[in-house]
């Protein structure tokens, strides 16, 4: 599982920073998460290929978090993209986007499906053979949701110095691979555990965008491997919080510790602040492990 940050700071984008926009690779799987302004240029500078991406997942209908996908979605068409794209954002984002593409005469010549949210509730919106998704309802100031990426346990891996030594033939690998036991030519069946080895414990990763400090979360985030969590004040500005409806550096880390995350990643910095390195060493007072998100910045599990 890795992640990369495209853009993680809050508002409006500078020639340095970028507003909210992350790609998360699970298992040859790229899924694009927030698509704010410069998420393009992001993706090319960080030599992600647009034709991996499927799925998009938009948390709210915030300019700094989806503004860039209208360009995206238009980018696709002009090279030429023909396989499905999916978008999962709230109730409105599919009239935002077609009206777009109505005025300027630009249907897309792909496949354009909306799954579009409402639910106050947590929802399993995807699944596939290797990894599910469930919504993470957010209080901001509009409609919002995080999203809980979470891998499903991966087929075991041939063991190759233990098929070499019971000299198995290569025409049984596949069958293998599929869990089945062999049948040596002397009659000796091998059990497939002897023959396989175990895969990684399955990774999980929450992506909390905008939202108030909201303890509601914790039952759905519990045990998470990696959280996103927007950390857009410092205790300093407590006080607008409130009106804003996001965090705090402190709150974010006060999350990651009752959740018992495994690592817990701040961004959507507000730019008022000198440093975002304010922002881990105010976290660190209450979590231990933090790291900051930046542009152009990855992280692995």
């Amino acid at each position: 599982m890795k992640l990369t940050i495209l853009g993680c700071y809050s508002a409006t984008p500078r020639t340095f920073t970028n507003p909210t926009s992350q790609v998360l690779e699970i298992r040859n799987h790229l899924f694009l998460i927030d698509c704010g302004e410069g998420t393009q240029v992001q993706l090319r500078k960080n030599k992600i290929k647009f034709s991996q991406i499927k799925h998009i997942f938009i948390s709210h209908l915030h300019g700094d978090h989806f503004f860039g996908l209208p360009g995206l979605v238009s980018t696709f068409r002009l090279l030429g993209r023909e396989s499905e794209l999916h978008i999962y954002g709230p109730k409105g984002i599919k009239e935002a986007i077609t009206l777009l593409l109505k005025l300027g005469n630009s249907w897309t010549n792909y496949p354009l499906v909306f799954h579009e949210l409402d639910s106050k509730e947590s929802e399993f919106i995807f699944e596939d053979d290797k990894v599910g998704v469930h919504t993470i309802p957010l209080k901001h100031r509009v409609y919002t949701n995080g999203f809980l990426f979470k891998e499903k346990v991966a087929p075991r891996k041939l063991d190759v110095e233990a098929v070499a030594e019971y000299k198995v033939d290569k025409s049984q690998f596949n069958n293998i691979k599929a869990g089945a036991d062999v049948v040596l030519d002397s009659g000796e069946r091998i059990m497939n555990s002897k023959l396989t080895l175990e895969p990684p414990l399955p990774k999980s990763y929450a992506f909390c965008s905008d939202t108030v400090y909201s303890e509601s979360i914790i039952p759905i985030i519990k045990n998470v491997d990696m959280l996103y969590h927007e950390s857009t004040f410092l205790e300093t500005e407590l006080h607008l919080c409130e009106k804003t409806k996001h965090s705090t550096a402190k709150q974010a880390a006060q999350i990651a510790k009752m959740a018992n995350a495994g690592n817990l990643i701040l961004g959507h910095y507000s730019t008022r602040y000198k440093s975002i390195e304010l922002f881990r060493e105010e976290a660190l007072k209450v979590f231990p492990n933090v790291e900051l998100a930046d542009d152009g910045k990855s992280f692995e599990l």
